[in-house]
């Protein structure tokens, strides 16, 4: 699975989606549910001093017929292409803020072929479990604690229910 292949992946989970209700852009990575947008950013890395302001000011950019606006972000998921370094790990287990608002997923073992990726979610947010779910169905992806995997403290995958 190549980076390009996961935009692939996220354009057809937005179309998923639509037929739960929830609004969508098609140029934009964002789902709109209940007056609540769950913003998702793709990215092979980022340097943990601008993951950390992205992640405070939670800003999410909505696109209405010609003009922009500017929305708070009520969740947000970073999907990594390459692993995240351990400090930008460490920023995000350190703040219960970000743990309850944010999602962390590693798929750089599944671009590298593997059955397995990493993610950090603790947040309620019903699009990142669906996410999830859709990763698992459609694809056969089985998810792995990120923090338990990295920090030896569990080395069996768990599997998101």
């Amino acid at each position: 699975m190549k980076v390009s292949k996961v935009w692939e992946i996220l354009k057809k989970f937005k179309e998923i989606c639509k037929f739960h209700g929830w609004r969508t852009s098609e140029n934009e990575d964002w789902i709109e549910t209940e007056n609540k947008y769950h913003s998702f950013l793709l990215t092979r890395t980022v340097h943990p001093s601008s993951f950390k302001s992205i992640v405070s000011n939670r800003k999410c950019v909505v696109r209405e017929g010609l003009s922009y606006r500017v929305v708070e972000a009520s969740y947000m998921a970073w999907i990594f292409s390459e692993s995240p370094p351990e400090s930008l790990i460490n920023i995000f287990l350190e703040n219960p803020d970000f743990s309850r608002k944010v999602a962390l997923y590693d798929l750089s073992p599944i671009l590298k072929g593997g059955a397995a990726c990493f993610k950090l979610n603790y947040t309620d947010s019903p699009v990142f479990q669906e996410f999830e779910r859709f990763l698992e169905s459609e694809f056969g992806i089985k998810f792995e604690d990120y923090a338990y995997s990295k920090h030896g403290l569990e080395n069996t995958l768990t599997e998101v229910t």
